[in-house]
């Protein structure tokens, strides 16, 4: 997943959360829609000072946010203080060896709670007693059936009450692994569609749908090489100018992947 989002990205993400399109975001802020829409594309280098501004305003972040100087979104003015954050925890965080971006999607996803809360129980011993009682209750009824009837150990009550016995450490760490669980799923899909995620399709599905695409291309088998390895490298050829793409097939002319095997004559036999 990505650790920071690009100005792009987050604009595009903040007119999305709303549900507007280009035409009705233009209607609001005054900005023409060839302006945003730019603003939004990938290739887009530049924004003026009066949009950012401008946008800011009307999705009510900081323009420090969008211009990726700070990923906190609506408290850029946060007192430490209120955070309650150990300095074990400040010092991590600003150390840059984690993805707090990923940390802060678990902390804020609905489940998150529902993980401590059970962590917390475990780390407490909270639940030790109930467990224990219940462990008892089970120990009991099998010694009165023991006593009463005599059965075999492999009788399948006895089986089952000694079945019914519950570990402390085995339970919690199923509920807690059950719940962390569903936190990463939900936020991989999420980030199924992000650049740096691995892609649905195998490497030789990739290659099979890039040969697909070549062989529609009209041009030289040069140039159904190079649409191969633009797919192979995410560069989409389709926004290409003509003369970036003859620079690129000089470019790759220099790489051993652009090479044709010759096919070697047999030997006329005498």
């Amino acid at each position: 997943m990505n650790t920071a989002l690009t100005i792009q990205e987050k604009l595009k993400d903040l007119r999305t959360e709303r549900g507007l399109t280009l035409e009705q975001l233009e209607q609001q802020t005054g900005i023409s829609k060839s302006a945003l829409g730019s603003y939004e594309s990938e290739d887009f280098k530049d924004i003026s000072h009066t949009s950012i501004v401008t946008l800011a305003r009307f999705y009510g972040v900081s323009a420090d946010y969008l211009l990726g100087l700070t990923e906190t979104k609506n408290h850029p003015n946060a007192d430490l203080n209120d955070l309650h954050l150990s300095d074990g925890m400040i010092t991590l965080l600003k150390s840059e060896e984690m993805n707090t971006r990923l940390l802060c999607e678990m902390a804020v996803h609905k489940d998150f709670r529902k993980l401590l809360a059970d962590i917390e129980i475990y780390v407490d011993g909270i639940a030790d007693m109930q467990i224990q009682n219940l462990n008892a209750l089970v120990d009991m009824v099998r010694v009165e059936i023991m006593e009463k009837y005599h059965p075999s150990e492999n009788d399948p009550h006895i089986r089952l009450l000694k079945a019914t016995h519950i570990e402390e450490d085995t339970y919690f760490s199923q509920m807690v692994h059950r719940d962390i669980n569903g936190i990463i799923r939900d936020i991989r899909q999420t980030h199924k569609g992000d650049n740096t995620s691995a892609p649905d399709l195998s490497i030789v599905d990739e290659i099979k749908h890039g040969m697909e695409e070549a062989a529609r291309i009209q041009g030289s088998d040069k140039e159904k090489r190079v649409v191969m390895l633009c797919r192979q490298l995410g560069i989409d050829y389709h926004k290409l100018t003509p003369v970036e793409f003859q620079t690129l097939i000089r470019i790759l002319q220099k790489s051993k992947y652009m090479s044709v095997p010759r096919k070697r004559r047999r030997k006329k036999r005498s």
